[in-house]
């Protein structure tokens, strides 16, 4: 259920001037398709996908020295079928397609580091460092690892190993050893692209020991090139294969820059799942598939715009980076940033939306409760009236989040509440400028992609909760699995609950508006009593409560069923008491039904996170059932799960 009037509606001047309309009129104009609504114009694009994604490309400009001879073979395999056979293009010449000295990025640490570099200086830079790696002996197919901080020169470096054709992968300089032998050891790299160190709560965080261990134990590695961040002057004879980055780029003369023509379906991202519950997979990403699904996404979905400055606070080691950096291919300006969110204090990042006149935003779904929770009323504290769009990921965004977004950072604005994944390195559903917001709800799936709700017997439902599925072929589905060579990963992760189905694994509902409400992860729903329930249900109803900071539900064996088990992190000074149990159980009661009431409501001091953000509820019922959790390095605070070992109260 929903509210009778929307929090938000597109005025009709926002609606025409918006890429969506201009793409309607296009389809009218070259195939004299008249579609009612957006719900009409989603069912087109799923029931003529060759016609659709052929119009995407020509709309978004795609630069390619060959076009395609076909938009779609093999259709009906999923997966199996095949995209813009015979089209060569390079990723990176489409992301530097302005050569102008228009500001292409911006990237600030948390310490007050400033730079910019215009497209033109952004291009000089990717050529020298390109020229650099073709020296090195670097061809189309290798990999090349970003073991880096969220600064230009990861940018550069990506852009320079895209154009020449190797595939380019990264983590954040926070994973720890094993994270990062977990991710590169499978991928062996020939060159590492590193930083001395970095800043995170005011504090600089030493890479330089790391670095050494990781060019000895990964024996590919030919050069580890070091860009200074943090200022820590690493003895470059120290570190195996070391040189630092001004030294490594060719600056004898400006250098062209090559873009190799390759076919639509080339390596260019090697992504890594979580890691939690076993070895990360390393998911094969294409340059075609990732290009033109950003492209739809950010221009189409998110109505970015050349004039647009488009941020989302994300680290190199989320699929986010690699959204965010896309956008350079509609010549927008982007916004980096390095750093805690919350330093030297909350508005930290609502402190540079305001400075940078920063028009599109994105954050964790985390991070707006968090502000929330923080007292912050930026419509009061900054001003933002450049400020258009907020995207909200990472976990599912509260209705008290959307109402605080309305009520307390800016009426008038598009909040696009976005779901996909690193498996797709894109969303299934995602916003829309030319629809209205409901509390609560995703606005809509994403044009080209047949996204349904299934039952447990494989049947599409609606206003019912299920399982999110895609039933048809699109470009941004990952190539293939690192060392897969049957594809029988692949096959198990996406295809083995429905044959020839995507099931993405998240659990949610299509509501009457057509938009989507995401529950949580399938692996994690709760199961009282043989009835599914959706965790997002749960942290909905404590997120209302001030004496609560964060939490995280499991559901424990228990006596042949399954009891719900919430715990929480209470705010400084505010104890657990009989009274405050009460009143959260009799919240969630009220709000739900008694089947999500927890049976135990147990207080901790942390909840541990995955580097990117996300709760790691797997984990923590895996150390409550007292089975291993491997892979601890893709945590952020790996010592938070010791807090869930042995509790006694689990134990009555």
């Amino acid at each position: 259920m929903h509210s009778s009037q929307p929090l938000w509606q597109p005025n009709s001047d926002r609606i025409n001037a918006s890429n969506m309309q201009r793409f309607t009129q296009q389809l009218k104009r070259e195939l004299g398709l008249l579609c009612e609504d957006y719900d009409e114009l989603h069912q087109w694009t799923i029931e003529h996908p060759d016609q659709f994604w052929q119009q995407l490309w020509i709309f978004t400009n795609i630069r390619a020295s060959k076009t395609a001879d076909t938009v779609l073979s093999d259709a009906d395999q999923f997966p199996g079928a095949t995209w813009f056979s015979g089209a060569r293009l390079n990723f990176a010449e489409n992301l530097l397609r302005n050569r102008t000295d228009k500001t292409a990025l911006i990237a600030r640490l948390e310490n007050g580091q400033r730079k910019t570099l215009s497209y033109a200086e952004l291009y000089q830079q990717v050529a020298d460092c390109a020229a650099s790696l073709r020296n090195l002996g670097v061809v189309s197919g290798d990999r090349v690892a970003g073991f880096m901080p969220n600064v230009a020169e990861t940018v550069v470096a990506m852009l320079a190993t895209a154009s020449i054709g190797a595939i380019w992968s990264s983590c954040s300089p926070d994973f720890g050893i094993n994270g990062v032998m977990d991710r590169f050891g499978q991928i062996e790299p020939v060159v590492l692209f590193a930083c001395d160190g970095y800043f995170y709560n005011g504090k600089p965080i030493d890479s330089r020991p790391r670095l050494e261990e990781i060019c000895n134990k990964i024996s590919s590695v030919k050069q580890l090139v070091i860009v200074p961040v943090a200022g820590l002057e690493p003895n470059i004879k120290a570190l195996p294969k070391g040189i630092l980055w001004n030294e490594f780029l060719i600056h004898q003369s400006p250098q062209e820059l090559i873009f190799e023509q390759l076919p639509f379906d080339h390596p260019l991202y090697i992504m890594y799942s979580s890691g939690t519950t076993g070895a990360p997979k390393c998911i094969v990403h294409g340059a075609g598939g990732s290009l033109i699904q950003h492209l739809k996404e950010q221009q189409l979905h998110s109505d970015l715009q050349p004039d647009d400055v488009f941020f989302f606070y994300t680290t190199c080691g989320w699929m986010m980076w690699n959204w965010l950096v896309s956008g350079l291919a509609s010549e927008a300006t982007l916004v980096l940033y390095d750093g805690s969110p919350f330093y030297p204090n909350a508005n930290a990042l609502m402190d540079m939306a305001e400075q940078e006149k920063i028009s599109i935003f994105g954050g964790g779904a985390k991070y707006i409760a968090a502000i929330e929770k923080a007292g912050l009323v930026p419509r009061k504290s900054h001003n933002l009236e450049n400020l258009k769009l907020i995207l909200s990921t990472g976990s599912p965004l509260s209705h008290e989040s959307f109402r605080y977004v309305y009520r307390d950072i800016k009426s008038d604005l598009c909040l696009a509440s976005i779901s996909g994944g690193t498996d797709i390195l894109s969303c299934f559903v995602l916003g829309n400028p030319c629809l209205p917001v409901w509390e609560g709800e995703i606005q809509c799936r994403g044009l080209g992609m047949a996204v349904e709700i299934w039952d447990q017997q494989g049947n599409a439902i609606t206003e019912q909760k299920g399982e999110l599925v895609c039933t048809q072929p699109f470009p941004s589905a990952p190539i293939y699995f690192w060392n897969d060579p049957q594809n029988k990963k692949y096959h198990s992760a996406y295809f083995e609950t429905y044959p020839a189905i995507w099931a993405q694994g998240d659990y949610g509902e299509i509501t009457d508006n057509s938009g989507m409400i995401i529950h949580g992860r399938s692996d994690a729903v709760l199961n009282p009593g043989g009835v599914r329930i959706g965790t997002a249900e749960i942290y909905r109803q404590v997120e209302k409560l001030d004496e609560v900071i964060d939490a995280v539900c499991i559901g424990q064996d228990w006596q042949q069923d399954v009891r719900v088990v919430l715990f929480i992190i209470l705010r400084e000074g505010i104890e657990l008491t009989d009274k405050l149990q009460q009143k959260i159980r009799h919240r969630i009661r009220a709000e739900t039904t008694p089947r999500h009431v927890p049976a135990k409501i147990i207080a901790v001091a942390d909840i541990p996170r995955t580097i990117s953000g996300k709760i790691v509820e797997l984990a923590v019922r895996k150390i409550v059932h007292n089975e291993p959790v491997n892979n601890t390095d893709a945590l952020s605070n790996p010592e938070a799960l010791q807090l869930f070992s042995g509790l006694d109260e689990l134990q009555q």
